[in-house]
């Protein structure tokens, strides 16, 4: 208890130093001292499996302080409560983050080692097992970041089906006291409507179709000009690069019989490959 005494005592009198700094859910001391004595649950290594990695410095002092700023702003958002805490973390000084940076680097020679033994374990297959895993992790990663990003740069929502309009306008009356029962009935409902009484829908639908498509096309032009092709449709990116090559050329011809430079070029490249040409055929015998 002595050593932990010691650190307390050491912790307590490096936060009176920094009184300039104080923490809108906790004194500074209290946060400190949790960043030695009260390690993230999170944080420690599974006992069997893979080994969970640590979280970082900045990672460990926004869970913790995450709910305490949540007690005392129950009206806020997690996103707002999490904006503050990075808000906070950002003024805060290296000597003010070196707790949490310092536990953050325990845990990772922990990691490490525990990483080494575990992967020392391992068959050919698992290993290659693992490989496979990672990427498809990877992916899903990269699928959910575009999905964010494509929301963020405004992409137009997909056009509504026959069925979604049916339910969209049908749900409060629909039967059921929560959701999957609702939408059950509401699937029977569309059922056993006629075909006549479903082609308000289908015209509905057709009409969100084409509204999709000129919201689309408009979109793709924006993302083009601004050079984010990567947020463009294969086939649209494919078909605009060929339209834009081919106007280059168009444009490029139209300059070059308008500039009597270049037509003088052309001129001459023409009679030299007339002579070569000329030249190259063999002499008939008189």
């Amino acid at each position: 208890m002595a050593p932990f005494s010691f650190m307390a005592a050491s912790v307590s009198l490096l936060a009176k130093s920094f009184n300039v700094f104080s923490c809108t859910s906790t004194s500074l001391a209290r946060v400190v001292q949790a960043a030695y004595s009260n390690p993230v649950k999170c944080l420690c290594t599974q006992a069997y499996g893979r080994p969970k990695r640590p979280l970082n410095g900045y990672m460990r002092y926004a869970m913790q302080q995450k709910p305490h700023m949540a007690r005392q702003n129950p009206d806020l958002k997690p996103t707002t409560i999490i904006s503050k805490i990075a808000q906070e973390w950002k003024t805060m000084s290296q000597e003010q983050k070196q707790p949490f940076e310092d536990a953050f680097l325990r845990e990772k020679e922990q990691f490490n080692i525990d990483l080494k033994d575990y992967r020392a374990q391992l068959t050919p297959e698992e290993i290659q097992q693992e490989v496979i895993e990672k990427r498809q992790r990877m992916a899903k990663k990269k699928a959910i970041r575009k999905k964010r990003m494509l929301t963020m740069m405004g992409k137009p929502k997909r056009p509504r089906s026959q069925f979604n309009i049916f339910m969209s306008e049908h749900y409060k009356e629909a039967r059921g006291t929560n959701t999957p029962e609702r939408m059950k009935s509401l699937l029977e409902d569309w059922r056993n409507l006629s075909n006549n009484q479903k082609q308000i829908f289908v015209e509905l639908a057709m009409d969100d179709k084409i509204r999709y498509n000129k919201e689309m096309a408009s979109w793709e032009d924006q993302m083009f000009e601004i050079r984010r092709e990567d947020l463009i449709r294969n086939k649209t990116l494919s078909a605009k690069k060929k339209a834009l090559k081919t106007a280059q050329t168009k444009a490029v011809k139209k300059v070059a019989k308008k500039s009597p430079t270049a037509r003088a070029v052309t001129t001459r490249s023409t009679k030299k490959t007339k002579a070569k040409s000329k030249a190259s055929k063999p002499q008939s015998k008189t």
